[in-house]
């Protein structure tokens, strides 16, 4: 229908165009000939038939005239049927805007709705009172109840049944202060199992070897924890949690060793290795690119690896934590002049790591 009427109304515009330059004896002499032939046809068709499209453009074009006026054509229908098709073609008009058109208030604006899922999800203990308060500091009018309706939308429960703190929201507050340990075993040439002991900052994602033993009692545990706390102060690093599994290795002197520095022991679940994902990670590393690699004669070989492995890992090796910066290396400024270049490479553990840097 749509495309028929676009017809139509082209062709009428064209056909304007061409009676422009005709006199008025010309197009009265035309109308009379056109007026003839419409009362011939009538005369064969008892009732004609008028497509949707056609009943249209009728009614657009003759809906201005008078009625008098429209009595005096010669027409194929009666003028109150082309005013009735004048009616059905308001009343379609009518209820298709009103069918857009969504009742009651106007959308909240985007930029809004945003802002309160941001202040919701920044603030697990802010309410949507507390919320619509802050908008308002804000210059930004809104009902509360709009406030209420965003949040209850989206899904976000009221504020005291989401202020609890996750996992991940603990590790991402205090990962300036948490240091986490673990256990993994390396196996030599003879069969031996020794027990590797390691700790790893959250912050800046240095790692250390605090020792490996076939044997770890809680003496070596214990000391092994001591020399943990001296080379933290060395370092002037301040740690406040402390993230370990249930092994039994850790026995309460060990605790007992952070206890009276000031550091809380925080245990992760049964079986559930992602509570200390970094620690795990740094393992998963440290077998994938060393201890798969090469084999170990006795432990002190393997003490002399995981030392070269250690100082690589913290002092070249890139993190995509740390925008590809080394724990214990800045990132370096990018060169002004890269096209020349004379990289050189140093090997560790015979050619097992490799170290990029420019020649002085």
């Amino acid at each position: 229908m749509l495309l028929r009427l676009a017809y139509l109304a082209v062709s009428s515009v064209f056909a304007f165009m061409r009676l422009l330059p005709m006199s008025d004896v010309d197009k009265e002499i035309e109308i009379l000939t056109l007026r003839h032939q419409l009362d011939v046809l009538q005369r064969q068709i008892d009732r004609p038939r008028v497509a949707p499209a056609d009943r249209t453009f009728l009614a657009a074009l003759l809906h201005r005239l008078p009625r008098p006026r429209l009595r005096q054509l010669h027409l194929i229908v009666s003028p109150e049927t082309i005013l009735r098709w004048h009616r059905d073609l308001m009343r379609r008009r009518h209820a298709n805007a009103s069918r857009h058109k969504r009742p009651g208030r106007p959308a909240t604006r985007r930029a809004i709705q945003a802002l309160v899922l941001r202040l919701a999800h920044e603030n697990a203990s802010w309410g949507y009172r507390r919320i619509h308060g802050e908008l308002a500091t804000l210059e930004i009018k809104v009902a509360p109840s709009t406030v209420w309706e965003i949040l209850r939308a989206h899904g976000i429960e009221p504020a005291p049944e989401r202020d609890h703190q996750t996992w991940a929201t603990f590790l991402h507050s205090q990962a300036q202060a948490i240091l986490a340990c673990d256990f993994f075993t390396a196996t030599t040439l003879n069969g031996a199992t020794l027990y590797v002991f390691a700790a790893i900052e959250h912050a800046n994602r240095q790692v250390r070897i605090l020792g490996a033993t076939t044997h770890p009692t809680a003496a070596w545990v214990t000391q092994a924890a001591r020399n943990l706390m001296m080379d933290l102060q060395d370092a002037g690093t301040t740690v406040t949690h402390l993230i370990r599994d249930r092994d039994s290795k850790y026995t309460r002197a060990f605790d007992a060793v952070f206890a009276a520095e000031g550091i809380e022991i925080v245990t992760t679940g049964i079986r559930v290795p992602r509570m200390n994902s970094i620690m795990e990670r740094w393992v998963q590393t440290c077998r994938h690119e060393l201890l798969d690699r090469t084999l170990i004669w006795n432990q002190a070989h393997l003490l002399h690896a995981l030392g070269e492995f250690e100082s690589f890992y913290n002092q070249h090796r890139p993190h995509r934590t740390l925008h590809n910066a080394a724990p214990l290396r800045p990132f370096p400024e990018p060169m002004t002049d890269p096209d020349r270049l004379d990289v050189h490479r140093r090997d560790r553990l015979g050619g097992l790591l490799h170290e990029y840097a420019h020649a002085a």
